[in-house]
């Protein structure tokens, strides 16, 4: 057979690496539109909460009791779609990666991952209030098997980073990845605003929302289950077509999984050989869970905190988004400026600050007090300064965290061993998922003992710090 290969040729826009970044384009978007900003949230408030307020259950309870006890419910449920997910995830996204090293092609494998996702995301269109379309544990099944999979299809496609291009044009490859991912959803996202949210709100452009969607059905949310399905489906063949596959022809899975798990279990044991590579794994798994969480919680956080309605949190969407796109393109352009290490330590920085900043903001004043709080204008969304301001530094927290990502990858890239990327990005994977549970934990505790939501929030940054701190003693290769 012959020999695997461990580096490609060319940059961003060969035909090999465009392709490979190509593919954030077409899978991205379900992350974004079904995890973060429209489905979750949909599931959690309109059909986990709004069925148990129908049911008569919380009858005995004062109503502003009763709405708190069916968001609990709610985002318990959203919690336990993660946790099933990530903890599946993480117990078997290394052996999976450390097969994709020894075995052949990764492009069926890949093909299966997405199609899995592809028939998940479809079926959401049939998650309705009231029982009407399938009930609560199909819809979490559906949900944890699309995860598991989008996690899978993750390992197996940063798998073949290495052969897209050049080594040192490999950042910017990957950060032009995840910049068309989330360009993707922005004109998604842009498409439902114009042709379901404005004409229902505004009548504007259209007199009434396209297609016969009918928005107290929710059809608007729903949609974007089917919508993530035919864009991944569609956007995938240039990826198929023109990425450069490191599998061996006719290379044996049976043995590769086994000398596969091996492998994975001799890595653990004999970590020591790479402490630099195990720092940086440490190091991720902290910072990497503060931004998760960060990214989980943020919308729930502007929406009660701020008290942001659907349109303004679509526009939210939108605008980090947008802002997200430039943040892949920053990422492989820091890194190539001042080294990867430096990019990520000035990146996790920048997010921490901005962060800050938006914890400083109120309904009634910015920066802790200082400035109070009017309103700016009298249109349709974000009014107020505060509401201004803290959007504004949206903008620098999606950045600094799409760059943050784009970095964390080509450091592990640079860090593992030749030859051996596929598995050492399963141990990425752990990193990122084996304690999921770690930050809403802390925003749990300090939100409940300090009675204080800001507070609450504020607790992400020890995890910023943490991994900070154990990033500061990764020695990096001479070739970086």
């Amino acid at each position: 057979m012959p020999p695997r290969a461990h580096h490609g040729s060319g940059g961003a826009l060969s035909k090999t690496g465009f392709a490979w970044a190509v593919f954030e384009w077409a899978r991205n978007p379900y992350y974004i539109l079904i995890v973060i900003y429209i489905f979750a949230p949909y599931f959690a408030r309109d059909i986990i909460g709004a069925d148990l307020l129908a049911s008569g259950d919380l009858a005995a309870l004062g109503p502003d009791e009763a709405q708190k006890t069916a968001n609990a419910q709610g985002q318990a449920t959203i919690a336990s779609v993660t946790k099933w997910a990530g903890l599946i995830a993480a117990l078997t996204a290394p052996f999976l990666g450390a097969a994709l090293d020894r075995g052949g092609r990764l492009k069926p494998l890949l093909a299966v991952f997405l199609g899995a996702i592809t028939a998940c995301s479809a079926l959401l269109w049939f998650a309705q209030p009231g029982g009407a379309g399938l009930p609560v544990w199909a819809i979490m099944t559906l949900l944890v098997i699309a995860y598991v999979c989008y996690t899978y299809s993750e390992v197996t496609h940063n798998a073949m980073l290495s052969v897209a291009g050049e080594p040192q044009r490999l950042s910017m490859i990957s950060g032009v990845g995840l910049g068309l991912g989330n360009l993707a959803a922005v004109l998604i996202f842009v498409a439902i605003a114009v042709l379901f949210i404005l004409p229902g709100a505004i009548q504007w452009p259209f007199a009434k929302p396209q297609f016969g969607f009918d928005l107290a059905s929710f059809d608007h949310a729903r949609i974007a289950g089917p919508i993530c399905a035919v864009w991944l489906a569609a956007f995938s063949i240039p990826f198929f077509m023109n990425a450069k596959d490191p599998g061996v022809p006719g290379a044996s899975w049976r043995t590769a999984i086994v000398e596969g798990f091996q492998a994975v279990l001799k890595t653990v044991r004999e970590a020591t050989k790479y402490p630099d590579l195990m720092k940086f794994l440490i190091a991720r798994m902290f910072y990497q869970d503060g931004m998760a969480a960060l990214l989980a919680l943020a919308a729930v956080y502007v929406a009660l905190f701020l008290e942001w309605g659907f349109l303004n949190m679509l526009c939210f969407a939108i605008f980090a988004s947008a802002w997200a796109f430039l943040g892949g393109i920053f990422g492989g352009w820091l890194d190539g400026k001042v080294g990867v290490k430096n990019a990520l330590i000035i990146e996790i920085l920048g997010m921490v600050m901005a962060f800050t900043l938006q914890l400083s903001i109120t309904q009634e004043s910015l920066l802790f007090g200082a400035i109070e709080n009017y309103q700016v204008w009298d249109g349709l969304v974000f009014q107020s300064l505060s509401d201004l301001s803290y959007l504004a530094l949206v903008s620098f927290v999606a950045v600094t965290a799409t760059a943050s990502i784009s970095s964390s990858r080509a450091m592990l890239v640079t860090l593992a061993p030749p030859g051996r990327s596929g598995e050492f990005f399963g141990l990425y994977a752990i990193a990122g998922t084996i304690t999921v549970w770690m930050g809403p934990l802390l925003v749990e505790i300090f939100t409940t003992a300090f009675n204080d939501q800001r507070i609450g929030m504020a607790s992400i940054c020890l995890l910023f710090s943490a991994g900070l701190a154990v990033l500061l003693f990764v020695r990096m290769p001479q070739r970086a």
